[in-house]
């Protein structure tokens, strides 16, 4: 039987007893006898913890105040209050553990990625392992429907890869021999051979357990200071009941003590501030599980806090705003066919591996003929030489053309220009650049729509290629042919700018990020394809890499500070107004229990709003 349901009847019991107390009469001692009955049957937990923790230094929390209450009603005579009381409490008790792990399940649902075991090659046998018995290089299978255990690169095999849990991306993506994936993902149909690349405790999984559990050890600054009110208001509190308790029966005629110890009862019950202890905490924890189903990463509650104060936004472009990736994107031949100059280009720098003759190769989408090519001759910082069927070609920078003594075309465009000579003759050229991202213009329309004052953009790369890029997205600055240490310096500039309680928040992902990532406010990392450093430096991840991810944290941090001030308003709104009420003896130990019990169900019931993340944030 569960501890729920075990409670549950205990309380039934003690319901009982006090029902038959109240409708039956007894006699005086034989009714006291059933109202004790009922009160040790229902309430008798909350007095030996009240006592246990006196011993241990912990005296003025709620079992303390609850316990001095209802033992005060029956030293006034009000039997059935004094139970009535203890059963409404530990109801209301009930429905708030309730909530509270309603919460908490929600949030480890999310963490339901941590793979159970591995598939391993071994001595040419497959053998399932611990996920922590998986050494770097060596081989994993997984199978249709099983969750990918380590980070690795495929080797064999093609599928369909569930990213959701750690992306929020509900479309699966596909995977073929040689794409990276990240541990945590579900593998959907095909059977996949990968080489392992990080071990278990490096890997993308066990980070993202390790974020989100100790998260909570980095407290808000509205966390901090209600538990610093906690420790000072309870005994303020206490002492104020027991001046009100004995000093108008000694002051004021015609006051009893019996009518002022019932107030004062009264008055300690409203003064328990566990709506607030433990409201607010849930409150941050829900928008860090919220932002965790839609991929954001967000380490602790003063992060989550810091977000909706957020003025100024700045990012790096290369990985960030762009794709990291280059592609050609304009063809420009002199004399001869768009195909041919692709064509004798990509053949040219075959025999290369950089970026920008994958991307030649790419586009050709063709075998290369490797027979056709001869004399191939690479020259630094200019570009390549090749004989080609016969005839030389040169391709290569505009150092190049200068050094071959060819005339081209000066035009300025934007993207790395691909010059090429056939038999010393100029055939054109083609731009090669670097794709933007499909939702960075989004990214830069929504960080404007919900207040940020200024969108920069901080890269190494050269000044047209970055101000195109910039103009492109619609962003207000842009600093171009930057170092790292240029970076951290422009910052520090960036935060003079914003006000005493605003911050200033710089999204990257390449390791040369890591130092402008610790100097912001916040450091807001691409997870997917950024590197470790700048994950490790950052206090928010944004585990699918779009920049439209930023403005939902912040919409996500806003949520979450709304409803943690809803919480503080109206705790203490209801607190004090019947604090009032018990003073002048308006109130009863009913309104106050529930001025305790009944707003931190409340409170809690509004703090798992904080979890759940509707259409307009995805």
């Amino acid at each position: 039987m569960s501890k729920a349901k075990k409670e549950l009847i205990r309380i039934g019991a003690g319901a009982l007893v006090l029902i038959i107390a109240v409708a039956v009469s007894f006699p005086p001692y034989i009714n006291l006898a059933f109202f004790l009955t009922a009160y040790f049957i229902i309430g008798g937990d909350v007095l030996w913890k009240a006592i246990r923790n006196i011993f241990h230094g912990q005296v003025f929390d709620e079992n303390f105040l609850m316990s001095i209450a209802t033992v005060g009603a029956f030293f006034v005579g009000e039997y059935p209050e004094a139970v009535s009381v203890m059963l409404f409490y530990q109801v209301g008790e009930m429905f708030q553990d309730y909530a509270v792990n309603r919460s908490r399940k929600s949030i480890s649902s999310l963490m339901d990625i941590r793979p159970d075991y591995a598939n391993v090659k071994r001595n040419g046998e497959l053998v399932t392992v611990d996920p922590e018995e998986v050494s770097i290089n060596e081989i994993i299978v997984v199978k249709a429907g099983e969750k990918i255990p380590l980070d690795g690169k495929v080797i064999e095999g093609h599928s369909l890869v569930d990213t959701s849990a750690l992306t929020g991306e509900s479309v699966p993506r596909e995977i073929d021999v040689g794409s990276d994936v990240l541990s945590g993902c579900i593998n959907l149909n095909g059977l996949l051979t990968i080489e392992v690349a990080k071990e278990f405790g490096e890997s993308t999984v066990s980070k993202i357990l390790d974020l989100v559990e100790n998260a909570s050890n980095k407290k808000a600054k509205r966390e901090n200071f209600i538990t610093r009110f906690a420790r000072y208001y309870t005994p303020v509190v206490v002492i104020v009941a027991v001046i009100l308790a004995v000093v108008p029966p000694l002051l004021v005629p015609g006051a009893t003590f019996s009518d002022w110890i019932y107030r004062a009862l009264t008055f300690l019950v409203v003064s328990c501030p566990c709506a607030l202890v433990i409201s607010i905490p849930l409150g941050f924890f829900g928008g860090i599980g919220g932002a965790s189903k839609l991929g954001i990463l967000i380490k602790g509650g003063n992060y989550l806090e810091a977000l909706a104060d957020t003025e100024l936004v700045v990012f790096d472009k290369t990985g960030t705003l762009t794709k990291g990736t280059f592609k050609v994107t304009d063809i420009n031949p002199v004399g001869i066919s768009d195909t041919e100059l692709l064509e004798l280009t990509a053949h040219a720098e075959s025999y290369s591996n950089h970026p920008i003759s994958q991307s030649l190769k790419n586009a050709f989408n063709s075998e290369i003929d490797n027979s056709r090519i001869t004399d191939v001759e690479e020259i630094p910082g200019h570009g390549v030489k090749a004989v080609i069927d016969g005839k030389t070609v040169y391709a290569g920078n505009s150092k190049l053309m200068d050094k071959v003594g060819a005339t081209y075309s000066h035009n300025k465009t934007v993207g790395t220009v691909v010059h090429v000579t056939i038999n010393d003759i100029y055939a054109g050229y083609i731009v090669i650049s670097d794709e933007i991202k499909e939702d960075s213009a989004s990214a830069i329309a929504k960080l404007k729509a919900c207040g940020i004052h200024k969108t920069v953009m901080l890269t190494g790369d050269a000044k047209d290629v970055g101000e195109a890029v910039a103009k492109t997205l619609g962003l207000d600055e842009v600093y171009t042919e930057l170092l790292p240490i240029d970076k951290v310096e422009k910052v520090e500039k960036l935060l003079a700018e914003k006000s005493a309680k605003g911050n200033l928040a710089f999204a990257g992902d390449g390791i040369n990020d890591a130092p402008v990532l610790s100097r912001a406010d916040i450091g807001i990392a691409m997870g997917g394809l950024g590197s470790d450093a700048a994950i490790e430096a950052a206090d928010v991840v944004i585990m699918n890499d779009e920049p439209s991810k930023i403005a939902t944290a912040i919409a996500i941090s806003k949520k979450t500070l709304r409803i943690v001030n809803q919480n503080i308003v109206f705790a203490l709104g209801v607190k004090a107004i019947v604090l009032a009420m018990g003073a002048f003896g308006i109130s009863t130990l009913w309104e106050a229990v529930f001025a305790d019990v009944g707003v931190s169900v409340i409170a809690i019931l509004n703090s798992a709003r904080a979890l759940r993340v509707d259409n307009k944030f995805k």
